[in-house]
């Protein structure tokens, strides 16, 4: 069985319809095979939603499981500022000591 790897995608207002979030889950998921994992699961930033941040709850699941590896479809789905894509980066990489795999070449906005 394959290492597993968590996903995360940030949504805006609007975005939040099943066809996309599906869209994105399976070319994450495709991604992740090609490079030898399985995707455990993947966790949704609904901005303007007032649930839990899903970043938080990634950071939690990292710190409390095995899975050290997260895939993202690019970093803007972090944020849309540099400083604070660098930041969420850096959090997960250096402070987790998870790697953070970025899939550029999907349909981001």
């Amino acid at each position: 069985m394959p290492p597993a790897m968590f996903g995360y995608m940030r949504l805006t207002t609007g975005e939040d319809s099943s066809d996309e979030i599906q869209t994105i889950q399976t070319e994450l998921a495709a991604h992740a095979t090609r490079e030898g994992f399985s995707l455990e699961r993947v966790f949704i930033e609904r901005l303007g939603s007032e649930d839990e941040s899903a970043f938080s709850t990634l950071v939690d699941a990292l710190k409390t499981s095995d899975i050290k590896h997260v895939i993202v479809p690019s970093l803007w789905h972090f944020a849309r500022l540099p400083g604070l894509q660098a930041a969420m980066r850096d959090h997960i990489e250096r402070e987790i000591g998870a790697r953070l795999w970025i899939v550029q070449g999907m349909k981001t906005r």
